[in-house]
């Protein structure tokens, strides 16, 4: 099928909220009433086992973006029932989602721990800070990150099993070889050239950027 056949002008497109809603059931009661407006045991205790979360962001222009953000578990902090600290390391300094909560102070938070099937998700209001305090008490190798996102909580719930089981992320069998594709250095230089890389260089390119990987993680 061609994207031009999926356009505007489809009939089968989706347009408002009753016709999405018209199209599936009554919303399960439980996934109504298990939100919550204040971290309890088991939304910290996600927290603090969690070592990597995808950052969910958007610009006031309506640009979207997501990043992946991972740590030692527990790199998020808890700082009370409503508010969260999150730790900004090195990166490649597009700031996507920085500039984003300065334009818009809208999150959506996915916690992610390793071997668990169901996650955790938070929304709320986000603002950037250089609290000398709150960093110092997130370094990692004696370093500390340049500022820390700060989250006030609106929403937290689980979330369940269902895509993660469907993906079978966490069962090895399942579990690609890397070395099917190009390094992510080889790939970018491509992209970026245009011109394949040969394989000699990229090989070398890929070494270089696991010395890089080990010297500025922090």
């Amino acid at each position: 099928m061609k994207a031009s056949e999926l356009k505007s002008g489809d009939k089968h497109i989706i347009r408002t909220d009753s016709e999405l809603r018209s199209r599936y059931g009554k919303t399960h009661d439980i996934a109504v009433k298990k939100c919550l407006t204040e971290l309890d045991t088991y939304s910290k205790e996600y927290i603090s086992r969690s070592p990597f979360i995808c950052l969910s962001t958007q610009h006031v222009d309506g640009a979207a973006d997501v990043s992946p953000r991972g740590d030692p578990a527990g790199f998020v902090r808890v700082l009370d029932e409503t508010t969260l600290a999150i730790p900004d390391r090195p990166g490649n300094n597009r700031l996507d989602s920085l500039s984003n909560i300065i334009s818009n102070p809208m999150i959506g938070l996915l916690f992610i721990v390793p071997g668990f099937d169901d996650t955790l998700r938070i929304n709320g209001k986000a603002f950037l800070t250089e609290n000398p305090s709150l960093l110092n008490s997130m370094s990692v190798n004696g370093r500390a990150p340049k500022l820390a996102i700060v989250v006030e909580v609106d929403e937290i719930f689980l979330h369940c099993a269902k895509a993660f089981r469907r993906a079978r992320l966490w069962e090895a069998e399942s579990w690609q070889d890397r070395s099917e594709l190009p390094s992510l250095a080889a790939m970018v230089t491509e992209q970026v050239s245009g011109v394949a890389t040969d394989p000699e260089k990229a090989e070398q390119m890929a070494a270089d950027l696991e010395e890089e990987y080990q010297s500025t993680m922090y």
